[in-house]
């Protein structure tokens, strides 16, 4: 077979594990669809953390799912592959995908496809499906958010963080969140967060214990780990759950597992990517009917931080990991 040039798309590739100057410009073919799966001609795409590891060596890739880094995306159906209902060539969608998102045109299983909802841009878009597939299967499907009445999220500043703090306050939770300093606080609050705690001023614990009038909260959205293991738990009320999505400050720590005893606690948690695709079409689901109508309606929005080309996602990764940014950081296609 004979590859021209209008077989070839532009894409962002990892040389060798390291710093954000690893991330090179390249050509690659583009994906051609399998049965179930859509191609799509990106728009922009979502910069995220796990991006960050995957560059850093620290993130594996699923077997099968692109090398190229990317998670999630919006776009233009380009091509579908045989037995995809629901969309056509030219619809407008956003999309998890197992990876290949840093590209002119990427692969996603069609149960990780959704349309854009109303009033959502498709720079927008881009930043929506990692983080609302992340925080469905992890708050809704595990730490039954639907019945909770509060909620601690660490991080409100970022992105996870900023989504789950409209998220769960649009649901009617009061929302406490930790962030660095004064201005990501403020920042918080205007999401909706009932209280933002300064963790570098303030201890979390001893403020959602006096929050709380003692009761603690019903769940508690972590990612740091290390320490704040143990502080989540005395966070946390009777029957309270714990989701864990990563261990920044470590996995490994000692700690006094009583509190889930006396308080019937739950600590769990999840990686998102290695899920088998019936559990990411449930959660495509439970977006469809309760998240999207909350965009529909401007109860929840986007938040984006900042926009680079897709030239520049050495850069992005640089900006993601100074810890600046508020809300998401998207890469936009050449137009």
């Amino acid at each position: 077979m004979t590859i021209t040039s209008q077989d070839l798309m532009k894409c962002v590739e990892i040389k060798t594990p390291g710093a954000p100057s690893v991330l090179t410009t390249a050509f690659r073919e583009r994906p051609v669809p399998g049965p179930g799966q859509v191609v799509i001609k990106v728009m922009a795409s979502g910069v995220n953390y796990p991006d960050v590891l995957q560059r850093q060596g620290r993130y594996n890739v699923p077997p099968g799912a692109s090398d190229l880094p990317g998670l999630e995306v919006a776009g233009y159906v380009h091509e579908t592959g045989e037995g995809v209902d629901g969309f056509k060539a030219g619809d407008a969608v956003c999309a998890l995908t197992p990876g290949g998102g840093y590209a002119e045109y990427c692969l996603a299983p069609v149960e990780q496809c959704l349309p854009l909802p109303e009033n959502v841009s498709m720079t927008e878009a881009a930043t929506l499906p990692e983080v609302y597939f992340t925080l469905w299967f992890n708050l809704a499907m595990q730490g039954n958010l639907l019945s909770a009445r509060s909620l601690l999220v660490h991080g409100g500043s970022g992105g996870i963080g900023s989504a789950a703090i409209q998220l769960a306050s649009s649901l009617g939770l009061d929302v406490y969140t930790t962030a660095a300093d004064g201005p990501a606080c403020e920042f918080c609050a205007g999401l909706g967060a009932k209280r933002a705690i300064n963790y570098l001023e303030e201890d979390f614990v001893a403020v959602i214990r006096e929050e709380t009038e003692g009761r603690g909260v019903d769940l508690v959205l972590d990612m740091v780990g290390g320490d704040y293991i143990q502080r989540n738990m005395e966070c946390l009320g009777q029957k309270g759950r714990l989701v864990n999505l990563y261990y920044l400050k470590g996995s490994k720590v000692e700690v006094d597992m009583m509190p889930v005893l006396v308080k019937n606690l739950t600590l769990t948690g999840s990686l998102l990517r290695p899920q088998p695709l019936s559990v990411k079409a449930e959660i495509a689901a439970g977006l469809t009917d309760v998240v999207w109508p909350l965009f529909q309606s401007g109860k929840i929005r986007p938040v984006v931080n900042k926009i680079f080309s897709l030239d520049r996602a050495s850069d992005a990764h640089t900006y993601i990991e100074s810890g600046q940014h508020f809300g998401k950081i998207v890469l936009q296609a050449d137009l």
